[in-house]
């Protein structure tokens, strides 16, 4: 009789203890990163939202009654004469810039993955353009590239080439701030896609040695396919990067001349501040798009990782 009470209590299912607690355990942890997206994602994206809708001048910041626009500050700039222009410089920029970035970080990190002396050294003085201050870099490149007494001038006419002025010409202001910018770009993704070499077996090499595939072999058939998520999310965040930098082009063109480097982002930023007399809303409206462009890349990414085997 007792073994049977016992088989019949072992049977029937423990009494759960209530989950209550350990759920207001993990909001406890999420409230921080909650309250940190609210106050610095969500509610700036709605700020601008609401400015892009509204006629925002300096008078109606103050007495708080903006009048409601709708679309037509969208309307206004995409009806710009500048706008194309300006979306032509920011695809010419932002893809110049993120596909040498690339290429040159992934080349110094394949070099860079080879060990050998001093080889840490060199990894740290390839980081320095990327923890210099953007004003003092954007400063020293405007040095070198001044037309009259610039070292990159001063190098060229000797070698019998003469004076280009790389800032205050049409035809070259956008190569110059998209080289600064280059420069600026590359140790993140020297450093980003050298962690990610460090995940691939070094097995692989060696048995692609054996079979006889040399260093160029091994690169298209074990480096490139192995490194393409680390590659895809280095593209991705180096786009979003570039499609927002004003300092850069600000300190050394100003969009100039003759908008010839001015961007989107460059836009917005003298739209809202770069004139003296701030029109808040059509900036708003241009750094939405931007966002935009930000947004589809980012779900190209998405959509393409999920296809990837």
């Amino acid at each position: 009789m007792t073994s049977t009470r016992t088989a019949a209590a072992l049977a029937r299912p423990a009494h759960r203890a209530p989950r209550r607690p350990l759920q207001w355990t993990a909001l406890a942890f999420l409230a921080p990163l909650l309250v940190y997206l609210l106050l610095f994602y969500a509610y700036p994206l709605y700020r601008n939202i609401e400015l892009s809708l509204h006629d925002y001048t300096p008078r109606a910041f103050i007495q708080g009654d903006p009048e409601f626009t709708g679309l037509e500050n969208y309307r206004a700039i995409l009806t710009d004469g500048a706008f194309l222009r300006a979306l032509g410089n920011t695809a010419l920029f932002t893809l110049g810039s993120i596909a040498v970035q690339y290429a040159l970080g992934l080349a110094l990190a394949v070099f860079f993955h080879r060990r050998f002396r001093l080889s840490a050294v060199l990894r740290a003085l390839f980081l320095v353009p990327w923890l210099l201050p953007l004003i003092v870099s954007a400063s020293t490149w405007s040095w070198m590239l001044a037309s009259d007494n610039g070292v990159v001038n001063a190098a060229l006419r000797a070698f019998g080439i003469g004076q280009i002025n790389w800032l205050t010409s049409p035809d070259t202001s956008l190569l110059a701030v998209t080289v600064a910018n280059i420069w600026l770009g590359v140790p993140f993704n020297l450093v980003i896609l050298y962690a990610g070499l460090q995940n691939i077996p070094a097995e692989l090499y060696e048995a692609a040695g054996l079979d006889g595939a040399n260093a160029w072999q091994r690169f298209l058939r074990i480096t490139f396919p192995l490194l393409r998520p680390v590659s895809a999310i280095t593209l991705l965040l180096g786009l979003i990067y570039t499609l927002k930098v004003v300092d850069i082009i600000w300190i050394m063109t100003r969009g100039g001349p003759a908008d010839a480097s001015t961007t989107l982002a460059i836009w917005s930023y003298r739209e809202a501040f770069g004139t003296g007399q701030p029109d808040f809303s059509p900036a708003a409206a241009v750094g939405n798009l931007l966002i935009l462009i930000a947004f589809a890349a980012g779900l190209v990414h998405v959509r393409l990782r999920k296809e990837t085997p």
